[in-house]
């Protein structure tokens, strides 16, 4: 037996999956975007980079594997599970990769996870994705809280965070599983109403 909520859902189920992802503008040239399957060998390459390596212990293996991760992404779209974009200078070059998942439409909470390629690092991909991603989140799309962890020796990740708009709430202690053991885990969360980052 399922139980009923005592009160309305934050976001009405089918908001989101009647029509398609959107393409959201970060500025600065930066488009986001749904995966392509031509998109599979960048995505793959992006994985053999050692820092990618070191901050996401999912990590695909073959381009097939890479496709079929495209194909859940978008059922994850259609079962409005998560949404996933690829981060490209004016559509075509990919930068990097940005995604909402565990979408909570009840409770209209959300958490999101980046990276972004060596080459684009240091130019303000990152904020720039995250705070489009969070703006369309928190306002057309009707979340209340999105939220975003890192490990504490992730400094670059902290300051994406912190420049984007996501206070830091506090430390979850030998939260998460990397290569080389365990590691506290900072939380960060950015709610409606909060102060739009410079």
């Amino acid at each position: 037996m399922t139980s009923a909520l005592t009160t309305p859902p934050a976001i009405s189920a089918g908001t989101l999956s009647v029509g398609p992802q959107p393409l959201l503008s970060a500025g600065g040239g930066l488009l986001l975007r749904p995966w392509a399957a031509t998109d599979a060998p960048v995505f793959l390459a992006a994985y053999r980079d050692p820092e990618i390596q070191r901050w996401h212990t999912r990590q695909p293996g073959s381009e097939d594997q890479v496709r079929e991760w495209f194909d859940q992404y978008r059922r994850d779209w259609a079962q409005e599970r998560g949404a996933h974009w690829a981060v490209t200078r004016d559509g075509d070059e990919v930068l990097g990769r940005i995604a909402l998942r565990g979408l909570d439409l009840d409770d209209g909470v959300a958490e999101c996870a980046y990276w972004v390629l060596p080459a684009a690092r240091g130019a303000g991909v990152a904020p720039r994705a995250l705070a489009a991603v969070s703006g369309w989140a928190l306002g057309e799309a009707g979340f209340h809280r999105l939220e975003l962890d890192h490990s504490t020796r992730n400094g670059a990740s902290c300051r994406v965070a912190v420049k984007s708009g996501f206070r830091l709430e506090g430390t979850k202690r030998s939260d998460a599983v990397h290569a080389d053991g365990r590691h506290d885990m900072h939380l960060h969360a950015r709610i409606r109403g909060d102060e739009e980052p410079a």
